[in-house]
């Protein structure tokens, strides 16, 4: 009689369990009950309709946006991922202090950019976010923009090789650039890769960005013991203690240089860095706020969300240009008319009104980062629905920057529209650099490599984009690609417009 009460017991506790269970996960259903989604199966949801490559799963999500009304979500199994395009659904998750959590993704960066600021929340990404927003400030700036010219200058002279040939990708050499531009604000070291091509860290840099981002779209690579098996994860693995081992490699010698130049006394402040890793070796007090590893994490944060994002910018706004070459004119005209003879600076960049309407207007048709992932911890609720706890958010950018109601004829690339005294637009309807507290804390420094790189660029070359925007096959990683690269086309300007 005692086994079979204690068998009883068992059996009405996981009764209970399995009620609380499917109570919880039907007031989960409920809320979400009115929200629209395409069809889809019981348990696998519409995983089968993204079983496909990566371009025909951003098509069909661009497909669903269109059709299905101001919101939509999609089942990947049991979770729903919810998708944002317009500016009033936006708003009230952007603008929050609350729904800060990146999706769970993310966690796919963990190993390589550890606790950093795209991957930290919570009170640890406050404390770091309002540490290191200093280190943007316009002095600072002015240093990296010397960073930016001279290897804008090499990339001219690689690109020289480039000249006459029917036809080259434009993103491997502005991935280039920009890893060069990066890792010299960011560490103060040069490796070189614009002329290295085998510099083992640019590799292993490339590889790690490459392999985290198709992890986002690839459901057997989420579970790690399959990715531990596969080719990618011993790739990854290998990266991992390549990019390691130089950065903390560096983070030693300059933390003995750091000690030296200040004659062992921490509590005296130097004020004129010249690289972030400096001042997060001023800011870390010997390891009281910050410790080797939080450092490293930080730099490899900042060369992994700086690079990337910036060769893929500059690699579209190439693209842009070369469609429509009569705004290559407008920028160098002003850029004459503004700069004369004068040595480029902070203050010519900000008066070239042509350089960045056109900037900003690429960002627009192709916004260089399409999809912005939070992982909802509190209840919110989005244009009347309340979306609940262990839900996924998805703002699609690049819907979002396609809305008629703020961008008439939104696929038409159209520069006029960011003049100072184009049309006014809600603060929510264009988001290059996401918005509210958790925002792009590099968003200046970002826009100043992207103008200097496309300034002499322009200066040098004309540029002919040779694939019409009916050919283009995006995928939306963490940036947004094409399936074909960015095929340009260069002929050398005059001498007297030349660097």
């Amino acid at each position: 009689m005692g086994g079979s009460w204690i068998t009883l017991t068992l059996a009405m506790c996981l009764m209970t369990i399995i009620l609380l269970l499917a109570v919880r996960r039907g007031k989960f259903l409920y809320a979400l009950r009115k929200v629209p989604y395409p069809p889809a199966f019981p348990i696998i949801g519409n995983a089968y309709q993204l079983c496909c490559s990566p371009e025909q799963a951003f098509k069909k999500m661009i497909k669903w946006g269109k059709e299905l009304g101001d919101l939509y979500l999609i089942w990947v199994g049991m979770r729903p991922f919810i998708f944002l395009y317009k500016a009033e659904a936006i708003q009230p998750l952007l603008s929050s202090s609350v729904h800060i959590d990146k999706s769970l993704e993310y966690e796919y960066l963990q190993p390589w950019l550890g606790t950093g600021l795209v991957t930290s929340t919570g009170d640890k990404w406050h404390f770091r976010r309002k540490l290191l927003t200093p280190t943007f400030h316009s002095g600072l700036l002015e240093v990296y923009l010397k960073t930016a010219i001279r290897e804008a200058t090499i990339l001219i002279s690689c690109l020289r090789k480039e000249v006459g040939k029917p036809s080259f990708d434009i993103v491997p050499y502005a991935k280039r650039a920009t890893l060069d531009i990066i890792c010299d604000s960011s560490m103060g070291c040069h490796v070189n890769a614009q002329t290295d091509f085998k510099n083992e860290y640019v590799q292993a840099v490339n590889i790690l960005a490459s392999i985290s981002q198709r992890r986002f779209l690839n459901v057997w690579m989420a579970f790690e013991p399959i990715f531990k098996l596969t080719t990618w994860g011993k790739q990854h693995d290998h990266a991992l203690r390549v990019t390691h081992g130089f950065v903390n490699k560096i983070i030693a010698e300059r933390k003995a240089e750091w000690k030296t130049k200040k004659d062992g006394n921490f509590n005296e402040r130097i004020t004129k860095y010249q690289a972030l890793l400096d001042l997060l070796l001023d800011l870390s007090q010997d390891g009281e706020v910050l410790t080797d590893d939080d450092i490293r994490d930080e730099v490899n944060t900042f060369m992994f969300a700086g690079h990337d994002t910036t060769a893929t910018s500059v690699s579209w706004i190439l693209y842009a240009l070369g469609r429509h070459p009569q705004y290559q004119d407008k920028i160098l005209d002003e850029y004459n008319s503004v700069a004369g003879t004068k040595e480029l600076s902070l203050d010519i960049l900000n008066k070239l009104t042509w350089l960045e309407a056109c900037i900003k207007e690429s960002w627009r048709v192709y916004p260089v980062a399409p999809l912005i992932a939070r992982q909802i911890y509190n209840p919110i609720t989005i244009l009347g629905h309340d979306i609940p706890i262990g839900s996924t958010v998805i703002v699609n950018s690049f819907l979002l920057h396609r809305d008629p109601r703020y961008f008439p004829e939104p696929d038409t690339y159209r520069p006029e529209r960011f003049l100072p005294d184009g049309p006014k637009y809600p603060s929510y309807a264009f988001i290059p650099f996401s918005a509210g507290s958790r925002n792009c804390i590099g968003w200046k420094y970002a826009t100043m490599i992207v103008k200097v790189l496309i300034l002499f660029m322009l200066r040098n070359f004309r540029v002919e984009a040779l694939d019409t925007e009916d050919q283009l096959r995006f995928i939306s990683e963490l940036v947004l690609h094409n399936a074909d690269g960015l095929r340009l086309k260069i002929s050398p300007r005059k001498l007297e417009t030349s660097t």
